[in-house]
């Protein structure tokens, strides 16, 4: 086995599958059933998951929102998400914890370091909800700190595409796929991995980020038996 814990980023925008808004059941039952799969090769797994598919508050802060009430919303939209993920993962027997940035208890537990790693070790899919608990920070930062804190050796970064390419390959066809590149040349070059915070976390703290398509049921357990379908950034 490749990696024995791993911090799991899943986009709200995949959670929405085919129907464009909220959460897909379907999608959602895939994703849990991928997850429990790995889970039970023992692989201590923490999970952040985004909340576009509910609302973003960057594009809310355009519309005349506030920025910092924006993310706020966005912040509790990822806490839906994760509520939702808890539930389909308890619901086909893999035991869960939801921890919250920001409290909501009984909804989650306050997050810490030390509760989320126990509770891995125990067994536990962690979800760690509300990004960092701070408005101006993407769930993308939000899972590079998580990743860092809870000393995960990879990030997966489960996307609609199956790694880093020169370019959008769903707008540009000639765009070619990096098999790994340097988190110096995804900042030099502008791609959209993840935002620059979060990547320059990632590249301070040595925390490999490994991109992959997340939709394709089965992905998720072959990035866990060392297959390349995806694409690794290092330093």
């Amino acid at each position: 086995m490749k990696f024995k814990r791993i911090l799991l980023k899943l986009s709200g925008e995949s959670l929405q599958g085919e129907q464009g808004y909220g959460i897909d059941v379907n999608r959602l039952n895939d994703y849990a059933r991928q997850i429990k799969e790995i889970a039970d090769m023992g692989v201590e797994i923490g999970i952040v998951i985004g909340g576009g598919n509910i609302f973003r508050g960057l594009s809310g802060a355009g519309k005349g929102f506030d920025r910092v009430k924006g993310d706020q919303m966005g912040m509790c939209a990822t806490v839906i998400n994760s509520l939702g993920l808890s539930s389909a993962l308890e619901a086909i027997g893999q035991k869960t914890k939801v921890l919250t940035a920001i409290r909501m208890e009984p909804i989650g537990e306050f997050y810490n370091k030390w509760k989320a790693i126990e509770a891995m070790k125990q067994g536990q899919v962690v979800i760690m909800s509300a990004g960092t608990g701070n408005p101006y920070f993407t769930t993308d930062t939000g899972s590079s700190l998580r990743g860092i804190e809870i000393e995960a050796d990879v990030m997966l970064k489960g996307t609609r595409v199956d790694g880093v390419y020169t370019a959008d390959p769903e707008k540009d066809p000639t765009a070619t796929k990096f098999h790994d590149i340097t988190y110096q040349e995804v900042i030099a070059k502008g791609l959209k991995v993840m935002d620059v915070t979060a990547t320059a976390m990632c590249m301070q703290n040595n925390l490999p980020i490994y991109v992959f398509n997340m939709d394709i049921v089965g992905n998720l357990k072959k990035v866990m038996q060392g297959e390349e379908i995806g694409t690794l950034v290092h330093n």
